[in-house]
Parts: structure tokens; sequence; C-alpha cells
């Protein structure tokens, strides 16, 4: 008995596909496209406010390049300078503190690691971190950092509670990267006589490079529009500040917040500086997760490959 591959082309003969099947297609297309829709009506409509409302507030050129100094809520005038540089300087601490840690860990997680105890109980710990609120991290922080070993409010604190929230995104996309490297490469690299320590940093990282760029990137947008470790661990500061280490400091979060408790909503002064504040941090998230697919397509495998071969 021939089965119908055995057959000739033109004489196999597929029968459609049947009524039920098609119903069923197009409901769940029909469903996926609405909840696609669903999904982005908030999205837009957040989008569109925060625009509209904050736009002409950060057209003028001086809320780039003046802070809040001796400014009140009745007294329009001033920008958003102090609060971007406080935002901004926050987040390169954490980032310098946590993207080393978290390459070190995903590194012994995949390569190193195995089966062992310590490897599981890092997983247990990694998993375990990912889903605490940024209130706890603060809390811990101030907790160990101000009033155990009695060190100032300041923004390295905001940092390191930042690093907190930031190190398990970097620990799981560096880990998801480094595993979907085929063992071809590294067999091929042990079978050429290449040490372990130096197959990981010129093998295995380059060809998950791409995708660690991206996580690093996303998960300091994520951390980077915190507000609750800015109210436990360091004041809003009106003033420039450059000092991560005491007094308090600026942040766009922050700005935020004292904007509100100054009136926003009621005083037409306030409110816009509100919602200056919060378009500025959309449009810094934005450049940085359009930093992080820039990144992506620089270090992906095959520019790497034809960098190493030009």
């Amino acid at each position: 008995m021939t089965s119908i591959l055995d057959r000739p082309l033109k004489a196999r003969r597929f029968t459609g596909v049947s009524l039920r099947r098609r119903a069923a297609n197009v409901v769940a297309t029909v469903l996926v496209t609405s909840s696609v829709a669903l999904a982005l009506v908030p999205l837009i409509w957040v989008l569109y406010s925060v625009v509209t409302k904050g736009f002409r507030t950060v057209k003028s050129t001086v809320w780039w390049s003046h802070s809040q100094a001796d400014m009140t809520a009745f007294l329009a005038g001033g920008g958003a300078y102090h609060a971007i540089v406080g935002t901004v300087l926050q987040g390169l601490v954490c980032a310098a503190i946590s993207i080393p840690i978290g390459l070190f860990v995903a590194i012994y997680l995949v390569e190193y690691g195995g089966d062992s105890t310590l490897a599981k109980l890092t997983t247990f710990t990694v998993d375990i971190l990912t889903g605490v609120p940024s209130i706890v991290a603060a809390l811990f922080i101030y907790a160990l950092f101000i009033a155990t070993l009695g060190f100032p409010r300041s923004g390295f604190a905001v940092s390191l509670s930042l690093v907190l929230l930031m190190l398990p995104v970097i620990v799981r996309a560096t880990e998801e990267m480094l595993r979907i490297v085929p063992l071809d490469l590294r067999e091929a690299s042990y079978a050429l006589g290449v040490p372990k320590w130096k197959t990981i940093t010129k093998i295995v990282l380059p060809a998950g490079l791409s995708g660690i760029i991206t996580g690093v990137f996303l998960a300091l947008a994520r951390v980077m529009g915190e507000t609750a470790p800015l109210l436990l661990l360091v004041g809003y500061s009106q003033v420039m500040n450059f000092d991560m280490s005491s007094g308090f400091m600026g942040s766009l979060p922050g700005m935020m917040y004292d904007q509100t408790a100054a009136g926003a909503g009621s005083n037409p002064i306030p409110t816009d500086r509100l919602w200056g504040a919060a378009l500025t941090l959309i449009v810094l998230i934005a450049v940085i997760n359009l930093g992080a697919r820039v990144g992506s397509r620089v270090f992906a495998p095959e520019k790497l490959g034809r960098s190493s071969h030009g």
C-alpha cells in the first residue's frame, strides 16, 4: 500500500480545510487582534495625555538647562535640569554596580554551577528578588545602610536599592542569552585547547552580547522610574547636587511627587511642571529603549563576525 507521498506531485490531492477549522481560525484571529487593540488603548491614551499636557513645558530650552532653585509653586519658570542629572547619576551608579555582578552571576549559573547546591540557591534567590517590591528594597537599604551602618540619606543609597531591582533582570537576561549559545561552539573551542575562561570571554559572551545589552538597557529603564526608594532614602532638592554621598538630590520621579504636594491639579504652575517632568521621564526611558535596539543590532553576532574579519 503506497502513501500519498509516494504518488507523483500532480496526482496528489489535498482536501480543503474544514469549515470548523476555518471558523476557529477566524475566532482566534479576532480575539488576538481585539486583545492587542484593547492593550493599546490605555497606552495611547496615556501617551497622548502626557505629550499634549507636557509639551508646552519641555519645549522651552530653560527646562533643559535650569534647575528649580529659588522657584516656588506660585512663581513660574525654572527647569528640570537638576532632576534629569539626579536621575541619570543614580541610574549610572546603579548600572555600574549591577552589570558586572549580574554578568558574573549569570556566567556562574550557566557555565560553572550546573546542579550544585550553590547554583540552586542562587537561582532561588534571583527568583525572589525578581518579585521584590521597590518599597521593600528601599526599606532593606534604609535598615542596613542608614540605620545600622550610620550612613546619611543620599543618592548613593537610592542606587543601592535600585541594584536590588536591576540585578535579577540582568541575571535572567544574561542567563537566557548564554544558554542559547550552541554547545558546539564551546566544544570546538575546547578541542583547540582554548581555556574555559577564554572560551567564555571570546566566544560565548560575544555570541550573546546583543541580547545581554538589550536586557541591561531594559533593566535600567525599569529602575529609573521608581519612586519609593527616593522617598525613603533621599530628600528632594530643587537645586543642583552632584554629590552622590550626601545631601538631598533632585530626580524626575521626586520632582513629580514634589509638584503634586505643591498643589498640582489646582495650581496651574506645579501642574505644568508635573506633566513636564512626566514627559521628560518618558523621553529619557524611550531614549534608553532606543539605545537597547541600536545596541542589539550593532553587537549582533553577524556584525561582530564581519568586524573581526574586516
